[in-house]
């Protein structure tokens, strides 16, 4: 029988001053499907909720976001959030320039423009004219220009489209001298952009999917094409397949000199395998490089005869090592950058000249080396933070960087590379306060590992207990979390709130030894690592249990449902987006198979045992008080299907307490996160924050 969801009485809760009266949850049928795993039965009665081409599901996802709709509508201070973070959102925003041919091409939006604008200027002091408008390609913003990539003679652009968020992406090309489109248009890509060589370019594809599996089919057999630029699609002449392993990613590079092609090979996130060929020799096929999967490789450029490869062979933080691509044997590796003690995160070319990217405690530290690898000189960046950038031709004098953290938006600067120096090229005009303090710390998870922990909150904070907080991780798939700057977050900073950022296992922010302490069987160190960071900030008097939200999405979706069902007393509020929900069946929808390398599978029965002990979908107890939870996903997401997050919500609401509501939020046109228009990015930050203020009881000061 389903719960209703309780009513916030102002005299049961002093906190919640004003009081909700919420509708029921829709009524959720209840299916009679099981799955044996191993000897174990595992219900499944919420199966239905996968085709997410029904009736039956469509009525559901309305029911539900009525729910939401009504719920949120009730908070008083809703519209006052949304015109703050409207205000503070349109300010204009730049990405650093780039060169190609006789033009420096740059993103840049006004402010509240749904997609970013590419334009381009001859002089960096000239007025830019704009070069691809993607606001114009459709009426609410939806259509979202992905990548682009330009011809070695930059005659042409060839560019990647995406429609209401969705992974499919089209690739069309551009004249960069008439500023016209070409009849040429591709389809069915996905995790690709174009490689050119010549007048044409590779890139990689699927079979054409069955429509009504469009958006949960599992993707298979990636094939990598060149397309001949004024010919049709079907005329593409077939580069690489794999017809043995149809679960495989093909990835075409090609050398920015044009000389060599590059394929990297992977069987999901992590580990490559990589082939090249050399372009310039008539009949010449595609020959081993390095060989997979046990490590990770990536071509970074193609000097005197050597292939620059960034790789953690044997050196678990990175080093780059050059390679003859006709004699590829690892003995004759010889390394340019070697492994040090801090993450050697990537390396960029531009200006006959190498930039190391290191992260230190997640924050960036950049080297400026020549091609044989000697150190010239450190470049300053202005306090902790990210950096990113400085790439470019062999022949280039300056490069562009950009750089930022939690309270600083990005900031444009110019490097000259003989001199060491950086200009200042563009700084944004804010509509908030930089009056914020940001703390690194360290605190011991529960097997005594040390993690770090940034800590971001308004001067004067007092450390009382009684500080609103919300919590923030990802841990997975090597990725490092450093100091970035989001206009949502502002409104809970200025408001009181602290923000806390936790470097969990899994990530990659100190190599791939931390990156290997997070997965597979290991993977519970990462929601030890977010509870044991919960525990700190209540130990400490940052916070207290009944002041503290926690948020993630995707992979860190996985870790706040986690969370939430392993320790529902420690937190106030979740807030899961786009989450993986179901670890026993990820596998069987679109890319997800490709995550196995990280989290293991329920097909094998070792992996079955420490998958279903945190699937949250499975761990949701009866009769429990867990935090006000709302779930966030979006109908177009072909990464993590929105099943993972319908089912989720379904048994919440079933089997919870009533003592918090738990509501789900579906988007519609809209996807996993990316290319998302910023009238959309508004209305999901309103509800999150009405949302996260409401049950916080924070009061809305600015």
């Amino acid at each position: 029988m389903q719960k209703y969801m309780f009513v916030m009485l102002c005299c049961l809760c002093s906190c919640h001053p004003n009081s909700i009266s919420p509708k029921p949850y829709p009524s959720t049928a209840k299916g009679d499907v099981a799955d044996d795993y191993f000897g174990t039965g595992v219900p499944d009665p919420y199966r239905w909720l996968e085709d997410d081409c029904s009736e039956q599901t469509a009525a559901w996802v309305k029911a539900q976001n009525e729910v939401t709709e009504d719920y949120l509508s009730q908070i008083p201070f809703r519209e006052q959030i949304r015109a703050r973070l409207t205000e503070i959102w349109n300010h204009p925003r730049y990405t650093s320039p780039f060169h190609e041919g006789d033009y420096y091409y740059f993103f840049q939006n006004d402010g509240l423009q749904n997609q970013s604008i590419l334009y381009r200027l001859k002089q960096l002091n000239d007025a830019p004219e704009v070069f691809l408008n993607p606001n114009t390609l459709s009426t609410d913003g939806t259509v979202a220009l992905k990548s682009v990539s330009f011809s070695k003679d930059h005659r042409y652009m060839a560019y990647n489209l995406s429609k209401a968020g969705s992974d499919w992406e089209e690739i069309f090309v551009k004249d960069t001298q008439t500023g016209k489109d070409l009849d040429d248009h591709l389809r069915w890509i996905k995790f690709s952009g174009a490689a050119w060589k010549g007048n044409g370019f590779y890139y990689s594809r699927y079979d054409e999917p069955d429509a009504a599996k469009q958006f949960i089919g599992q993707n298979r057999f990636q094939k990598i094409y060149y397309h001949a630029l004024g010919t049709p699609q079907s005329q593409d002449k077939l580069i690489f397949e794999d017809r043995e392993h149809p679960l495989r990613y093909f990835t075409a590079q090609v050398t920015r000199d044009e000389e060599y092609l590059i394929v990297s090979v992977s069987e999901g996130t992590s580990g490559v395998e990589l082939y090249c060929q050399p372009l310039n020799q008539p009949y010449s096929k595609l020959s081993l490089l390095a060989n997979g999967f046990e490590s990770n490789y990536s071509v970074v450029d193609h000097v005197k005869g050597r292939l620059l490869v960034l790789t953690d062979n044997e050196a678990p933080n990175y080093r780059l090592t050059s390679i003859d691509p006709s004699d590829a044997d690892p003995s004759k590796w010889v390394d340019v950058i070697p492994e040090t003690v801090e993450l050697l995160e990537t390396v960029s070319t531009g200006g006959e000249k190498l930039f190391a990217f290191y992260l230190k405690d997640a924050s960036t530290r950049v080297l400026q080396l020549d091609e044989q690898g000697k150190i010239e000189k450190e470049i300053k960046l202005p306090a902790i933070g990210s950096a990113s950038g400085l790439s470019g031709n062999r022949d280039e004098k300056t490069l562009f960087y950009s750089f930022s953290n939690f309270t600083t938006p990005s900031f444009i600067y110019q490097y000259d590379i003989a001199s060491g120096n950086s200009t200042l090229y563009r700084q944004p005009e804010t509509k908030f306060d930089t009056d914020y303090e940001t703390e690194q710390v360290f605190y011991d998870s529960k097997d005594g590992t040390p993690v770090h922990l940034f800590i971001v909150y308004k001067k004067g904070m007092q450390r009382n207990g009684k500080n609103p907080a919300l919590l923030y991780g990802y841990g997975g798939f090597n990725i490092s979390l450093t100091p970035s700057f989001s206009i949502a977050n502002m409104i809970f900073l200025e408001n009181g709130g602290i923000y806390a950022l936790a470097n969990l296992r899994g990530g990659g922010e100190y190599g791939e030894e931390w990156h290997k302490a997070g997965m597979l069987e290991k993977k519970q160190n990462v929601f030890d690592d977010f509870i044991a960071a919960a525990e700190y900030l209540i130990r400490e008097k940052y916070t207290s249990s009944e002041k503290l939200a926690i948020s993630g999405g995707s992979n860190g979706g996985l870790l706040v449902g986690a969370a939430m069902t392993q320790r529902p007393d420690l937190f106030r509020v979740a807030l899961p987006a786009v989450g993986v929900m179901d670890m026993l069946r990820y596998q069987k929808f679109t890319c997800g198979w490709g995550w196995v390398v990280e989290y293991g599978t329920s097909d094998n029965e070792k992996d079955f045992g420490y998958l279903y002990s945190y699937s949250p979908l499975h761990n949701i107890k009866a009769n429990v008080a867990y935090p006000a939870t709302l779930i966030t996903t979006a109908d177009h997401d072909d990464r993590v299907v929105p099943a993972h997050s319908f089912k989720f919500a379904a048994t919440l609401q079933e089997k919870a307490s009533n003592d918090h509501p738990a509501l789900i939020r579906i988007d519609a046109n809209a996807g996993h996160g990316a290319g998302k228009p910023v009238s959309k990015y508004i209305d999901e930050a309103t509800d999150k924050w009405s949302f996260v203020f409401h049950e916080l009881g924070i009061s809305l000061t600015q």
